[in-house]
């Protein structure tokens, strides 16, 4: 039992020279926890000589430590108080040519740097050197959420990318088109050494070409006026406008609106402030994608001390993210001409009018090529005592205001969609179903599994609101009799409901449900695993109201381990080397990554455990690819499905259970790991780097497990023009 947040225990013997693999097991209190070795060489125990390695509760972990020299081992398997048991810990001292041969193996197979030169990192003739060992380590480092602070990260990975201000300016004069930005900056008695940071940051930004648009909405504090004044003498750059009556947010914005002359509008808040690059890093944007006309940037905090805290790296364009929250926010930039044609900012939804604004935009938009998105923290919002950035139970009325807007941004359209807030900042749009429900054929392959499988039906038979479905029950062999007297009784049990296919070929779960979908009678087809109970009885509902949409493809549910910890959240491209599934073994009543899991939103790909998909494009792409047996069919199947132009789409209102084991093993027969090297190496052959670019992830984000933990180093300089 650990009694405080650092429990040591120390091996009596010493370990001499070389290279040791590490085995432990244990009992954690926590599904996760972050374990260290500390190596004492005779000077001590430090820092510096460390590794770190990630616990999983009842599973067994391994990493590779040297010994540089004859020392002492430590051991702390938890950052906290709790009981614990080790189950297993061993030390095998292993060869320096095994060791290195491992490296170069998980190097290749998740190390978002070497993927792409896997076969050559494999290869012996390539020398091992010090950053190979050092990237290693940092897989396991990046596991803690606590182990590449944000400090760190701005520190090793964002200063490092950012050209400096010679070499801007340098592009700059290279460039042929030049836009100018108008900052719009609303202010009412703001803070003086707030409002000095804020207009600090915009005369401080490498790119010159922008005005700053200034309306005070009749400040009672006299400083505010001195303030302004003292620095439009200073910039003439500067605009000012002082308003002779207090007229709130979007009326004050449309005050310093009419003063704008430049080619895009950028929004900014009275004590927030921009990265000295800002203004240059969307320049950059603009002269790639001339066409662009809305542009929005990753974001983060300024805590009381200023310190940058709590940064927001966000997808690339996700319309259901947005629908579900105001993602975009900060910092936005507009094409003027977009903002006159929308009308400007609208009083009645003051609290969030921005995100009035950029639903009014993006619905004038027709190509969402030019929606651009850049992954750097160009904004940094202030947490104030009045922000929303404290949270927006700081302004209850700002949700109500964003709920209202999104509310007449679908109601503009006629899609009879509605509208309710979940929690603070966090919206639910609810689709409708039509008058004459689409049949479902939900393909349930199965051998044997009398338990699960049972459970599986009854839960859909008994608890599914939605009537309008059938089952496939997929029999792949099965050898049970008491399966196989049970698959006999449910047409009947069922009401007609269920019918019983015989698949007798050796298991290929692609070409099962593609035997299966070519039986199906529905418009919609759905996948789902023997093992799934369900839990809310309008999952179905929820997800054929998505699946029906003419721009969605496949639709995802929110999958829990009987244990109530996630399971299925949507699938990351990337992670674990192919991808991964967002937010495993979180909580379940967890929010997520800025409120993730309780928002209806786009990704890259679902799990085939319970998947919903029109029946005309399940054909259109021809189905699961019988390639990939096991692995990957569901990922490789809706990244085709996207390859239609169609949006794949996770929800958190269809809730199941999924018995999948958390403890299940891995491919643990030299069969089983050949076969799923083979479905990975298809996988990075196929669809290649674009594993590596999932657009509703983002480049920030760590690439080694599920944490949306920050990244080691994914950017680059090669962003920036």
């Amino acid at each position: 039992m650990s009694l405080g947040d650092d429990p040591q225990l120390r091996l009596a013997s010493r370990l001499t020279t070389g290279w040791y693999m590490a085995e432990i097991s244990a009992n954690l209190p926590e599904v996760r926890v972050n374990a260290r070795f500390y190596v004492d060489f005779g000077g001590g125990e430090s820092e510096k000589n460390s590794f770190g390695i990630t616990l999983r509760s009842g599973k067994l972990a391994k990493r590779l430590i040297h010994i540089k020299a004859n020392g002492h081992l430590r051991f702390d398997p938890l950052e906290q108080e709790g009981e614990f048991q080790l189950i297993q810990f061993r030390l095998n001292k292993v060869s320096t040519r095994f060791a290195h041969s491992r490296i170069r193996r998980k190097l290749s197979n998740l190390h978002p740097r070497y993927r792409a030169d896997g076969d050559l990192l494999a290869s012996e003739n390539t020398a091992f050197n010090e950053h190979m060992w050092a990237d290693y380590n940092a897989l396991f480092e990046s596991h803690s959420p606590h182990a590449l602070s944000y400090a760190n990260w701005i520190c090793s990975v964002e200063t490092p990318q950012i050209p400096s201000r010679a070499s801007q300016l340098h592009a700059i004069e290279q460039w042929g088109t030049k836009p100018i930005f108008s900052i719009i900056l609303p202010t009412y008695n703001t803070l003086e050494s707030h409002l000095r940071a804020c207009l600090d940051s915009v005369i401080d930004q490498t790119y010159p070409y922008w005005e700053l648009c200034i309306a005070d909405d009749a400040s009672t504090k006299p400083h505010v006026r001195a303030v302004l004044l003292e620095y439009a003498a200073l910039d003439l750059r500067i605009r000012l406008m002082f308003r002779e009556n207090n007229g709130h947010i979007s009326a004050t914005s449309n005050s310093a609106l009419s003063m704008a002359t430049g080619d895009f509008i950028a929004l900014l808040d009275h004590d927030d402030t921009l990265a000295p690059h800002a203004l240059y890093a969307i320049a950059c944007a603009i002269q790639r994608q001339p066409e662009a006309k809305l542009l929005y940037s990753d974001e983060d905090k300024l805590d009381e001390n200023g310190e940058r805290c709590d940064p927001f790296f966000k997808p690339d364009w996700s319309p259901d993210l947005l629908y579900s929250q105001n993602y975009i926010a900060h910092l936005g930039v507009y094409s003027r001409k977009l903002v006159e044609q929308v009308g400007g900012f609208r009083s009645d939804f003051d609290g969030s009018q921005d995100y009035d604004l950029v639903l009014r935009c993006i619905a004038a938009i027709e190509n969402p090529a030019q929606i651009v998105h850049i992954p750097l923290a160009l904004y940094h919002w202030r947490i104030s005592e009045n922000s929303t950035a404290g949270g927006h139970d700081q302004k209850h009325y700002a949700s109500e205001a964003a709920r209202k807007a999104l509310q007449a941004s679908f109601d503009a359209r006629a899609d009879k969609v509605k509208v309710n807030i979940t929690t603070p900042g966090v919206y639910r749009h609810r689709w409708p179903l039509p008058v004459q429900q689409p049949l479902v054929s939900l393909i349930i392959p199965t051998r044997d599994g009398y338990d699960h499988l049972k459970i599986c039906i009854e839960s859909i038979l008994e608890k599914t609101s939605y009537l309008q479905y059938e089952i496939l029950l997929v029999d792949n062999q099965t050898t049970c009799e008491k399966t196989l007297n049970l698959m006999a009784g449910l047409p009947e049990a069922s009401g007609g409901k269920v019918r019983v296919l015989s698949y007798d070929r050796p298991f290929n779960y692609s070409a099962i449900n593609n035997y299966a979908a070519a039986q199906a009678q529905g418009q919609l087809v759905g996948l789902i695993n023997n093992d799934i109970e369900v839990i809310n009885g309008d999952w179905l509902s929820e997800m054929v109201s998505h699946a029906i949409r003419p721009d969605i493809g496949c639709v995802g549910a929110k999958l829990y381990y009987p244990d109530g910890t996630l399971q299925h959240c949507g699938v990351v491209l990337g992670i674990g080397g192919v991808a991964g599934h967002s937010h495993k073994y979180f909580p379940g009543s967890a929010s997520g990554y800025f409120s993730r899991l309780r928002t209806i939103h786009n990704v890259s790909a679902v799990t085939g455990a319970a998947l919903i998909v029109k029946k005309e494009s399940f054909d259109r792409v021809g189905g699961l690819n019988e390639v990939l047996e096991i692995a990957f069919n569901d990922v490789d199947f809706c990244l085709r499905i996207a390859q239609l132009g169609l949006r794949n789409l996770w929800t958190p209102f269809a809730e199941l259970y999924h018995h999948e084991s958390k403890t299940r093993g891995d491919e643990d027969t030299p069969i089983k790991r050949e076969r799923f090297e083979s479905e990975v190496r298809y996988m990075l052959k196929y669809w290649g780097g674009f594993l590596l670019q999932d657009p509703f992830y983002n480049k920030n984000l760590t690439l080694i497990d599920e944490s949306y933990g920050i990244g080691v180093s994914t950017c680059s300089k090669a962003w920036f023009v």
